[in-house]
C-alpha cells in the first residue's frame, strides 16, 4: 500500500504512536547479540510447580473459553490472595475481572471508565504505555514530575494538576521505571484528592511483592471505604511468578465499575488463557516464604547490578521497589540517551531502555537510561565483562 494511502487510512487516534522503545530495544539486543537489560523480564526459570501446574491444567483439558470475566476458580483465588495480604474482603463474582495481562487491564478500564476530553493525571517518568492508553480512551494527561534523587514528588504541583476535567489518576507503585514506593501518607494524600476532586484512583501493582530495604507496599483500595469505592486496581501473575508471557491479570473495582469493565474485556479479548489461568491458582496459593524470598532474592540482584553499574561510570538512583535502575550518563560523552543506548546495544554489546521514552518531553530524560536486573548471575557476569569495554 503506498505511504499515501496508509495515511489515508490511519486512525487519527494512532497518528503519534511508535513502537514500544522497550520492546525495539529488545529487538536490537536480539540483532547485536546483546545481553538484554532493557525489557523487564526474568531470564531464569518461573518456579517449577507453577509450570507442572500449566501443564496439568492442559492434560486435564482446561483448554476451552473460560468465563469471560475469569475462571471462578482463579477469582477465588485473587479474591483470598487479597484478604491474606492486605485484610480484604473482595467479592470474586462482582469486583474481579480476569484479563490478558496487566496490559489489557489497564487499557479496559481506561475505556470502560474514561470519556474524550477527561483529564487523567500520571506521574512522570512512567511506564510507556500509560500515554498510548490515554490517547485510544481520548484522555488528556496531567503530569506530576518525580525527582530524583528520591523520585519524589512536589504536593503542590499535584494538587495543581486537578481540575473539574479530572477524571483520573494512574498510580504505579512499586513504580516502573524509577523503583519508587509510594508511602501510606503519599497514597492516602493521593486518595483524598481523588474524593474531593471526585476522581477514579487506578492502580498499577504489578510489582507489589517486589519491594526492598523495608519499605512496604501500600495498596490505595486499603486506605479506607472512601478510597475503596474509587479505586481500581490492576495487576497480574507476570512480574511475581516470572511469567511474563503467560498474559494472566485482573481487574479489581467496586460491582458498577466492574460491570464496565466486563464489557470493555469481553469484546478486547474475550478471556485469558484457561489453562493458565487454572496454573494461576497453584501460583496464587504459594507459601509465604516464596513471597518473602522473592523480595529477598530481588534485592541481592539490585545490590549486584548497582555495584556493576557504579564500576562502570554511572550514576545510579537506587531503587526501593520493582526490578530496575534509573541511571545518569552525564559522565559518557554522547548527545542523549538515545545515541547512547544506540552505541550500548551495538558496540558494547549490553541493552538498556533510553530514559526519554518514559517522559512526556524526551529532554526531560536525555541523561537517563534504565537497567532491568531480573536476571541470573551468568547475565550479570557477561554484562560486567561487556561494561569494561565502556569505561576502556
Amino acid at each position: 500500500m503506498p505511504l499515501s494511502a496508509q495515511r489515508r487510512f490511519q486512525s487519527d487516534r494512532i497518528g503519534e504512536f511508535r513502537e514500544s522503545v522497550i520492546r525495539e530495544m529488545t529487538r536490537l539486543a536480539l540483532l547485536n547479540g546483546a545481553v538484554n537489560l532493557a525489557q523487564g523480564f526474568p531470564d531464569f526459570p518461573a518456579p517449577a510447580q507453577i509450570k507442572a501446574a500449566a501443564q496439568q491444567a492442559i492434560a486435564e483439558d482446561w483448554n476451552q473459553y473460560p468465563i469471560t470475566w475469569g475462571s471462578k476458580p482463579l477469582r477465588n483465588a485473587i479474591s483470598e490472595t487479597y484478604r491474606r495480604f492486605y485484610g480484604l474482603e473482595i467479592d470474586p463474582e462482582r469486583e474481579i475481572t480476569v484479563c490478558c495481562g496487566a496490559t489489557e487491564g489497564m487499557i479496559a478500564a481506561l475505556l470502560a471508565l474514561i470519556n474524550p476530553g477527561d483529564e487523567v493525571v500520571v506521574f512522570e517518568p512512567f511506564y510507556e504505555n500509560y500515554w498510548p492508553d490515554s490517547q485510544l480512551s481520548g484522555a488528556i494527561c496531567r503530569y506530576v514530575a518525580l525527582r530524583p534523587p528520591a523520585w519524589t514528588f512536589d504536593p503542590a504541583e499535584l494538587r495543581a494538576a486537578f481540575g473539574p476535567r479530572t477524571r483520573a489518576v494512574i498510580l504505579n507503585t512499586p513504580n516502573n521505571p524509577t523503583g519508587r514506593v509510594f508511602s501510606h501518607e503519599e497514597v492516602k494524600a493521593l486518595a483524598e484528592l481523588c474524593e474531593e476532586f471526585d476522581a477514579l484512583l487506578i492502580t498499577d501493582e504489578i510489582y507489589e511483592h517486589i519491594v526492598f530495604d523495608g519499605e512496604r507496599h501500600v495498596p490505595p483500595i486499603t486506605i479506607g471505604s472512601a478510597a475503596r469505592e474509587r479505586s481500581v486496581v490492576v495487576n497480574s501473575l507476570s512480574k511475581t511468578f516470572s511469567v511474563t508471557g503467560w498474559r494472566v491479570g485482573w481487574v479489581i473495582a467496586p460491582p458498577d465499575l466492574t460491570a464496565s469493565i466486563r464489557k470493555v474485556h469481553d469484546f478486547l479479548t474475550v478471556g485469558a488463557p484457561t489453562p493458565l489461568q487454572q496454573a494461576g491458582v497453584a501460583a496464587l496459593g504459594m507459601p509465604d516464604s516464596y513471597f518473602a524470598e522473592l523480595a529477598a532474592s530481588y534485592e541481592v540482584k539490585r545490590d549486584r547490578m548497582l555495584e556493576i553499574l557504579e564500576n562502570a561510570g554511572f550514576h545510579c538512583y537506587v531503587p526501593k521497589g520493582a526490578y530496575y535502575i534509573m541511571c545518569a550518563i552525564d559522565a559518557f560523552d554522547f548527545p542523549d540517551d538515545v545515541a547512547f543506548c544506540r552505541h550500548l546495544v551495538e558496540e558494547i554489546g549490553v541493552a538498556a531502555v533510553p530514559g526519554s521514552s518514559f517522559f512526556s518531553d524526551p529532554a526531560d530524560g536525555r541523561n537517563l537510561v534504565r537497567f532491568c536486573f531480573a536476571k541470573k548471575e551468568e547475565t550479570f557476569e557477561l554484562a560486567r565483562l561487556r561494561f569494561n569495554r565502556l569505561k576502556g
